[in-house]
Order: structure tokens, then C-alpha cells, then sequence
């Protein structure tokens, strides 16, 4: 562990020191190719900077594409068309013995892809031997120039930029699996109020030997809270947060809704995405927007195999009405341990047990859920983000429901808490059909702010759980930040978590109207 501390050290004053000779880092994603060290590394880093007002950064963005191992195996082999073109006998080939020959060579899709290509271009022709059988002939005499293979060149010395093709040929390659859209964070580094060239570990306790020695005179000292002191705290109040928590379970308790049980923070990867019809490939599902957990998965990864298996194919190959996502399905990637990213994630438990309570015969009974509790995202903290925040959720279930009884109940909450101006506006969700994001009317601001987001869930999300057809499921959702920031004219959400935290205002009368 001293080696691994020692290492750290050295990558940070390292950092330090190349923000004193440069002024700063343009981009942590050349820097940590031009330093030959994992970026990741370099985040970690610059992460323990600013924590410290080292320093400060921003984050950068960029979308491209990355040639696929598929990709790199048609670089270094062949396009799958020239490979089977190349393949073909001269005096031709049965066509079931073309796909016996070939698939395994090139794989189900290469094949595919490589002999559907080929017929388009007219490379090969096909002539009937008998009702069942045909035969595959050369059509022209040698394959033309195999251009793919230089276009996923191009791609790779491009770094994957976007500008290089049209969005129709993107798409191709895309479709092929040649090449994968991927969305990457970086950051640009600037110097901090606190910068120094070598990192020094803030000292948290001050120490009798500190004091005897006089190291105390040149140690920097982590920030005291010096107002905590236990004076003027009269007989003790609850945290803002705390308090418009306990207020919105009253109003959620009043309106009908049963709590769900919501103490479990580490999810699978299957209750938190694969459950609620969340693609794969999803970028959610990345490193840059979620915690993901080392290690085994344990309870988390406990899926009755009859229901795995219907949420496998509904992803892969559609089901219930849908084509599903057309994508490979990885048992792997939905068994992750990370920290959820919702509480969507035990909603879909609860809607789970409801559907098995069906399957076995029992009666379907209405229900009305609710949570309010911690979720994580792998956000960039600034003043209105933090990577752990709370989230209030509500779902129904019944038999007849629509987009009026979703707005109906959204209206009554929020009217409840003080908000009655509201506005809809349609959005996409992965797992809900139709979806609206919520916005209400500050007056003080005297603009519309964005505070909820809604929807019914998908049929590809219920079906599998065993709930009837008939049956569907309405849910909206807010952060509790927000409304707390508002109501206690708090602008910095960093301020609402942190010592600086007046507890006093706590004292006023309940939810303010806005």
C-alpha cells in the first residue's frame, strides 16, 4: 500500500509541476497519452487537486467513433465480401455449403454481411439447382479494390472524428459493428486559488507532538468548522434537507402511496439498467456517468432464470410487439455491481413481485408506490451537481391509465408543495413511452425551471415482469435538492451538504409557495 501512496504522490506533484512550466492542461486526454499513463490515473488526480483548490477544472466533452475488434479484424484480414469473393470456387458453390464453409469462418454476421454485400454489388449471381438449392457463382472475375479496409484505416488515424464521413455512412459501419459511437470526458486544468508546485496532505488533527516540536507553525491544516461549537444552537433543528424530506413523505403518505423499502445502494447491473429495458450500449451505462463496484456480484446478481431469460430476448430479439435493440446481450455486463444510479431500480423489484403475484394466480390489486433516498452519478460537482443526491419517485399501477392520470396526479403533488404552474414537454426515456419532463414557474427567477421528468413504462419493461396486458404503469420523478435549494434561496448545492449549512432557517413554517 506505501508503494501505491508513493506512486499516487508522484503523479500528483507531477501534474503540479507541468501546470508551473505550462500555466495549464489543455486537455487531460492528450496529456495522459503524451505521459503514457492511464487516464483515468490522471483524473484521479486532478480530482484530488481540486478538492484541495489546487486546482480547478471543467469538463470537455467529445463524441466519437473507435473501430470495433471486429473492425480491426477486417483491417488486418480482409472485408468479409473479398474473404468469401476470394473463397469461392470457379466452377461456383452450393448455397447451403457456402454458409457451412463460411460462417464459421467469418461469423453469423460477418457472413451475412459480407455475402449481402457481394449480391449487391453483383459479384456473385445465384442459380437455381432445384427448389431448395441454388448455386453461388463468380459473376465478375476478380473483387474490386476492398475499400472498407482503407476506410476503417482512415477512421483509426482520424481518432474517430465524426467530420470525416456523412452521418449515412456512419451509419453503415455502424450497423456492421465495425465501429461504436463513444462519448468521452476530459478535462481542462487551471491553477486554483491554493496553488502550490509539491502537494502537501492537509494535517486534520493538531497534535501535542506538533505543538512541542513547532511543526504546527508550518503545517497546512485542513478547514475547521469553528462555528460548531454546540453556542447559540438553542434546542437542536432538523437539516433543510431532512425537513423537506419529511414533508414530501407526509404529502406522498396523504395522497395514498406505500414506501417502498429502499436501503439497498448496490444494484446489479440488471435491476438498475437490463430490467427496465436500458440498452447495453446505453451511455449511462459508462464509467464517466456511473460508480461501478469491483469484485463478485452477491445478492445483487439473485434473477429467477425464467425472467432473465425473457428480459435477454426481449433486448436482443424484441418480443411483447417489440424488435427489441437488435444487440448482443452480455450476461457479464448485467450481473456489475454498481451504485444505482435511480430508485427506478427497486421500483422495478416491487413491479416484479406484483407480476408474480399475478402469474400465480392471484388477483391483480391497484398499487400506489413511492420512495424518497440516495442515488449516484458519476457527475462532475459544481454548484447546482453533486455525484450523491436524493430522489423522489412515485409510480402507479392500475388498469386504464394514461397520460391524464399521470398529469392529474403530478398537478395534485406539486400543488401540494406549492407549485401550480406547470408545463409538459414530451422527451425520450429508455424505459417509459410516452415521456414529459416537468417544469414549474419561479417567480422570483421569473423563468421556467425544469423539475421532474414522467412517463408510462414500456410494455418490454412490464410484460416480462408477468403483469396483465391491460395493466399499466405511470411514475414521475424529482430531485429533493432542488426544491430544498428554492426554498431556502440556497444557490449552491454544495452549501445545502457542507458545514456552511444555516440550520437555524429550519425554523420557519413548512414548503414555501413559489
Amino acid at each position: 500500500m506505501a508503494a501505491l501512496a508513493n506512486d499516487e504522490h508522484a503523479l500528483v506533484n507531477g501534474v503540479l509541476g507541468d501546470l508551473e512550466r505550462n500555466g495549464s492542461i489543455a486537455d487531460s486526454w492528450p496529456y495522459a497519452i503524451q505521459k503514457n499513463i492511464a487516464h483515468n490515473e490522471i483524473v484521479g488526480a486532478i480530482k484530488k487537486l481540486d478538492n484541495d483548490e489546487y486546482t480547478t477544472s471543467t469538463v470537455i466533452e467529445a463524441m466519437f467513433y473507435e473501430v470495433t475488434d471486429e473492425g480491426w479484424t477486417v483491417v488486418k484480414e480482409g472485408s468479409p465480401e473479398s474473404r468469401l469473393f476470394a473463397g469461392i470456387p470457379d466452377e461456383g458453390i452450393l448455397d447451403k455449403d457456402l454458409q457451412a464453409q463460411f460462417e464459421p469462418l467469418l461469423g453469423k454476421e460477418g457472413f451475412k454481411a459480407g455475402f449481402s454485400m457481394c449480391m449487391k454489388n453483383k459479384l456473385l449471381t445465384a442459380t437455381k439447382v432445384d427448389k431448395k438449392t441454388k448455386m453461388i457463382s463468380k459473376k465478375a472475375s476478380a473483387f474490386p479494390e476492398d475499400t472498407l479496409v482503407d476506410t476503417l484505416k482512415s477512421v483509426a488515424q482520424a481518432n474517430g472524428d465524426k467530420s470525416i464521413m456523412s452521418e449515412g455512412e456512419w451509419k453503415i459501419l455502424s450497423r456492421r459493428k465495425l465501429v461504436v459511437l463513444v462519448k468521452r470526458k476530459s478535462f481542462n486544468v487551471q491553477k486554483g486559488r491554493n496553488f502550490a508546485s509539491t502537494f502537501t496532505k492537509p494535517v486534520a488533527e493538531l497534535t501535542e507532538e506538533m505543538l512541542r516540536s513547532g511543526a504546527w507553525k508550518t503545517a497546512t491544516f485542513k478547514g475547521y468548522n469553528f462555528t460548531a461549537l454546540g453556542a447559540n444552537v438553542g434546542g437542536g433543528h432538523l437539516h433543510p434537507l431532512m425537513k423537506v424530506r419529511k414533508e414530501f413523505r407526509m404529502i406522498l403518505l396523504q395522497m395514498g402511496f406505500e414506501e417502498m423499502p429502499t436501503n439497498k445502494w448496490v444494484e446489479s447491473g440488471f435491476w438498475n439498467f437490463d430490467a427496465l429495458f436500458q440498452p447495453q450500449q446505453h451511455p449511462a451505462r459508462d464509467s464517466h456517468d456511473t460508480f461501478f463496484i469491483k469484485g463478485k456480484a452477491a445478492r445483487t446478481n439473485r434473477v429467477p432464470d425464467h425472467y432473465l431469460e425473457k428480459v435477454k430476448q426481449v433486448h436482443s430479439k424484441g418480443g411483447f410487439g417489440s424488435i427489441g435493440y437488435r444487440m448482443d446481450w452480455s450476461l457479464d455486463e448485467s450481473f456489475k455491481n454498481l451504485l444505482r444510479t435511480h430508485t427506478t431500480a427497486i421500483s422495478a423489484q416491487m413491479l416484479y413481485r406484483l407480476g408474480q403475484e399475478c402469474a400465480d394466480g392471484k388477483p391483480f390489486t391497484p398499487k400506489k408506490y413511492f420512495s424518497v433516498d440516495r442515488v449516484f452519478r458519476n457527475e462532475t460537482m459544481d454548484a447546482t451537481h453533486l455525484a450523491e443526491f436524493h430522489q423522489v419517485e412515485g409510480l402507479v399501477a392500475d388498469r386504464g391509465l394514461g397520460l391524464g392520470h399521470l398529469k392529474g396526479i403530478i398537478h395534485e403533488f406539486f400543488r401540494k408543495i406549492g407549485i401550480t404552474q406547470l408545463r409538459f414537454k414530451p422527451a425520450f426515456n429508455p424505459y417509459t413511452e410516452p415521456s414529459m419532463e416537468i417544469f414549474g414557474y419561479h417567480p422570483d427567477l421569473k423563468k421556467w425551471t425544469e423539475i421532474g421528468n414522467s412517463g408510462i413504462f414500456r410494455p418490454e419493461m412490464c410484460l416480462p415482469m408477468g403483469l396483465p396486458e391491460d395493466v399499466r404503469v405511470i411514475a414521475w420523478g424529482l430531485s429533493l435538492e432542488r426544491p430544498t435549494m428554492i426554498k431556502y434561496r440556497i444557490d449552491n448545492i454544495r452549501t445545502l451538504f457542507g458545514h456552511k449549512c444555516d440550520i437555524d432557517q429550519t425554523n420557519e413554517a413548512p414548503i414555501c409557495r413559489f
